[in-house]
């Protein structure tokens, strides 16, 4: 399972496990080991860790560097991949909604591998993505978002109805193009919650990435996003 932590890869997750055709027995995770925190989510490991021990499922993590260059993290997730395959994984499992360059990118470079891609959201309504996930009882935070979208009131904030009738138009309300990212801290697949408590407000700039769609024209690399982290203790 391709763990992020967030809310897709939750739901995901909890779908699959009502499945007998899989049996998930790792949580992937891609970590900045510079950091020390999940790679654009800016979670704190040891958040991680006790969200893995709370599922029950062991954490494999990807280590990698503050922004790698796309070079340095095909290559780390290709031997990760590598790994998994001689370990006897067949199947790995997504929580991607509606991305298509997203969904055939990663079909792409496991195939190389000889390895499946499962996609339990795939086209789903992301509003209804979204009320599946709060009538399922999972209990999310918001610890990124976007400012191109989002202001930091939204920063913080537990998942409800009110959050998503606050969402602006333009928002999805999944979040799917990178609005904003979470933290689940409890539901359905959790044997206990995940505590925690809320720190600072932290802003910081990337530079905008090149778009993986080769077909088009890449972001202009001297652009940047900003965006807001509630650091979780």
């Amino acid at each position: 399972m391709n763990w992020s932590g967030g809310k897709d890869s939750s739901l995901s997750l909890y779908k699959i496990l009502q499945n007998d055709q899989y049996r998930v027995c790792t949580l992937l995770t891609n970590v900045s080991s510079t950091h020390d925190r999940i790679s654009m989510h800016g979670v704190r490991r040891s958040l991680l860790h006790a969200q893995a021990d709370a599922v029950g499922i062991p954490l494999q993590t990807i280590e990698l560097s503050d922004q790698p260059s796309m070079a340095v993290y095909e290559q780390a997730m290709q031997l990760k991949v590598v790994e998994l395959k001689s370990d006897g994984y067949t199947t790995a499992i997504f929580g991607d909604i509606f991305l298509e360059d997203l969904k055939l990118y990663r079909e792409k470079k496991l195939a190389a591998e000889d390895m499946q891609c499962v996609f339990p959201l795939w086209k789903m309504d992301t509003r209804e993505v979204m009320e599946e996930f709060l009538a399922l009882g999972f209990k999310s935070v918001i610890v990124c978002v976007n400012e191109e979208f989002l202001d930091q009131s939204f920063c913080g904030r537990v998942i409800d109805n009110s959050f998503l009738k606050d969402l602006p138009a333009n928002v999805d309300p999944c979040g799917e193009n990178g609005e904003y990212h979470t933290f689940v801290f409890d539901g359905p697949i959790f044997r206990q919650p995940v505590k925690f408590k809320k720190g600072e407000l932290v802003r910081k700039t990337y530079p905008a990435p090149a778009s993986i769609n080769k077909s088009q024209n890449p972001i202009d690399r001297e652009s940047e996003y900003g965006f807001v982290f509630c650091d979780l203790i």
